[in-house]
């Protein structure tokens, strides 16, 4: 597996992208999107995670420009505008914004990091995660955690549909409750993810385009069912909560609708109104309406617009020992392959020699020692420099040095050569020496795009 090479990253997200655009980009399971990458010519590692809000997917290749060629097919559907596209070092930073829940929909969410957790099991169980994912997400995780311990990033409600929950967690006893989500956006998936985080005992999903309400029926632990809008008028007797979240041009509750109802808590978080106001008039039916929240959420969203800037700091702090132990790591692989090379060619030619020296007349053993030493010394002394100038390029974060040393100084590089690759004695002709030249060529112009 590729020790040194370099990560890839694609994102679809709410960014920019419509919940029709996210479901569109990569398999329908993050398992089924990295068994498809594996496939993919080049690809050593593979990562993908797939969410309501996000569906992102990662590859391990030697070069960029083949992580870009991989990932093509990911989102072949989506507009461009909605798709990101990440080199190495902005791949390593995107996930950790991620895990920390920086780039969630609410800022600091804390379900996303479970998500990558989870996500990432089952990249391992589909044999997509090696030295260079493995020390990418597991870093990822860790500012995750970090970010939820160390700052107040998840404290308080900050998007309108969790703050819609919570005022009816005050007003209402949640525990056993049935609640009516109507909507399958945004708020409405949020909505349903705080109600998760209750008492509550059944969560409805109504929304016009029944495919979207069972996805966001799926996200939840809850019991919870999708239902058409059409069905509406059957299920609000029986809720106990109701929130409302679509982008109707219409109220969808009306007075005539709750005759039937008992204790209820509307609130309608959508403009225009969903719920008609004049259902304030029904008995034991109490409405909120969006200007109940705005000041809850406004408060809050300004607390952890604060705290993010010091998860910021820290991603910056945790990238650059990321970025180091990748550097070493390079420097050390492609060491260990020079060296390797060298030492299989010097075992093979001393071997030679002291055969021929043999035949000759034989040596003693001090003698043969000294030849030993010398062609130690001789490996050890043409090695030098090239050892001190990888150890400068990984410093350096020179990838495109580090990879032609890599196939420069392949340990398979003196494998028996097929005709015409070598010359009788063993050395590579110029031909050969000329490949490596124009593969050199080749890293340096793809790693720099």
């Amino acid at each position: 597996m590729n020790q040194t090479g370099v990560l890839t990253g694609i994102s679809v997200s709410h960014a920019s992208a419509s919940i029709d655009e996210i479901n569109a980009a990569g398999a329908e399971s993050a398992r089924g999107t990295v068994s498809d990458l594996l496939a993919r010519p080049g690809v050593d590692e593979a990562f993908a995670i797939r969410t309501c809000n996000r569906s992102e997917a990662y590859v391990v290749t030697d070069r960029v420009a083949h992580g870009y060629d991989a990932l093509e097919s990911f989102a072949p559907d989506v507009r461009d505008g909605a798709i990101q596209r990440l080199a190495h070092e902005e791949s390593l930073r995107h996930l950790m914004r991620v895990a920390a829940g920086l780039e969630s929909l609410v800022i600091g969410e804390d379900q996303i990091i479970g998500q990558v957790r989870e996500s990432f099991e089952a990249a391992r169980a589909a044999g997509g995660i090696g030295p260079v994912l493995e020390d990418a997400i597991t870093k990822a995780i860790h500012v995750g955690e970090r970010a939820r311990t160390e700052t107040a990033i998840n404290e308080g409600v900050v998007s309108l549909g969790s703050a819609a929950v919570d005022l009816a967690d005050r007003r209402l006893d949640l525990a056993d409750a049935t609640a009516l989500v109507v909507g399958a956006g945004e708020m409405g998936t949020l909505a349903a993810r705080a109600l998760d985080d209750t008492g509550v005992s059944q969560i409805h999903v109504a929304n016009r385009t029944i495919p979207h309400a069972e996805y966001v029926a799926a996200e939840v632990d809850t019991d919870a069912t999708a239902i058409a809008l059409a069905d509406l008028a059957r299920v609000l007797p029986r809720a106990d909560l109701l929130v409302t979240a679509t982008g109707s041009p219409e109220p969808l509750v009306d007075p005539a609708d709750l005759t039937d109802a008992g204790e209820m808590v509307c609130v309608d978080i959508a403009r225009p109104r969903d719920v008609d106001p004049a259902v304030e008039s029904v008995d034991a039916v109490t409405l909120y309406d969006i200007d109940a929240l705005e000041s809850v959420t406004s408060r809050t969203r300004e607390q952890r617009e604060a705290e993010a800037r010091a998860v910021e700091e820290m991603i910056d702090e945790e990238l650059d020992r990321l970025l180091e132990s990748f550097k070493r790591r390079r420097a050390d692989d492609a060491i260990a392959s020079m060296y390797e090379s060298a030492d299989r060619v010097k075992a093979r030619e001393l071997e030679k020699a002291l055969t021929k020296l043999d035949a000759q007349g034989g040596l003693t053993a001090e003698q043969r020692e000294t030849v030993e030493a010398l062609a130690d010394a001789l490996v050890g002394q043409l090695l030098a420099a090239p050892t001190k100038s990888l150890r400068e390029a990984a410093g350096e974060d020179d990838l495109t040095t580090i990879q032609t040393a890599m196939q420069l100084f392949d340990p398979e590089f003196d494998a028996p050569p097929s005709d015409g690759a070598a010359t009788g004695n063993g050395t590579q002709s110029p031909d050969a020496g000329g490949s490596h030249e124009g593969r050199s060529d080749g890293v340096h112009n793809e790693v720099s795009d």
